[in-house]
């Protein structure tokens, strides 16, 4: 097996949650959500479409970082107008990085602390995450896995949808909400536990499930045998130079 880092194992879990989403627009924000998506188009689901971030529908995945020689392989125009189409259409699939996420899978990218007219931290603003979480697809990735990410009680600003009962939009429920994988520096989580609890699905390696827990601010529920995360692949890895030339991942979880 060639050589590789925890943020290529990282990688690889991530990229696996699209393989079965069929044709549909995946959007990575970040470097290891973007990386993961083009990992996934250029692998295992060849049906999945990708722009280059500005205007266009891409052939294939665009690497990361300066592109010297590489020219876009272009399949047609896709700007805003077409993108807004795939989002309230459903058929999108985004991994974003929240800055906090409850028990319910809301999300914040908001503020932080305090009352939301005078709160400790300003950040972005909801942007995106109401329309998008209401119309398709969503999965997180998150660098530093503690309790100031995976808090105690709700959100201090509820930025995306989750499986809160009490903050279900009129005419929804919890069919049309989709948070596929939660991808961490310590494990993979998804929905599947009892009443759509936070599941471990699996643990990198040298993790312990009460590490987890220990880092979450919330109950978890964890299986009798959780495995480990699968280590890449000679082929991925290989997709991996392709696609971050630059080694971009390698400064995502610090030192």
């Amino acid at each position: 097996m060639t050589e590789f880092s925890m943020i290529d194992r990282i990688v690889c879990a991530a990229a696996r949650a699209w393989n079965d989403d069929g044709e549909v627009l995946a959007t990575g924000i970040g470097v290891v959500p973007r990386l993961a998506a083009s990992l996934c188009m250029s692998s295992e689901n060849a049906d999945l479409m990708m722009t280059d971030s500005e205007a266009w529908l891409v052939r294939e995945p665009v690497p990361l970082g300066p592109r010297g020689d590489y020219v876009l392989q272009r399949e047609t125009w896709m700007g805003f107008a077409r993108i807004f189409d795939n989002v309230w259409s459903g058929r999108r699939h985004a991994m974003v990085g929240p800055t906090q996420i409850d028990r319910f899978g809301q999300a914040n990218i908001s503020m932080v602390g305090g009352d939301y007219r005078r709160p400790k931290s300003q950040m972005l603003g909801v942007r995106g995450f109401p329309g998008n979480s209401i119309s398709h697809a969503n999965s997180f990735f998150v660098p530093n896995h503690s309790t100031k990410v995976f808090v105690a009680g709700e959100v201090d600003m509820v930025a995306s949808i989750g499986y809160n009962p009490e903050r279900l939009p009129r005419g929804y429920s919890f069919d049309d909400i989709a948070i596929r994988l939660i991808v961490t520096n310590l494990c993979v989580m998804d929905f599947g536990g009892p009443n759509r609890q936070v599941r471990i699905v699996s643990l990198h390696p040298g993790v312990q499930a009460a590490q987890v827990q220990e880092a979450t601010g919330f109950p978890l529920h964890i299986p009798d045998a959780i495995p480990e995360t699968p280590a890449p692949t000679a082929a991925q890895l290989a997709l991996l130079d392709k696609l971050d030339p630059h080694n971009l991942r390698g400064s995502v979880l610090g030192a």
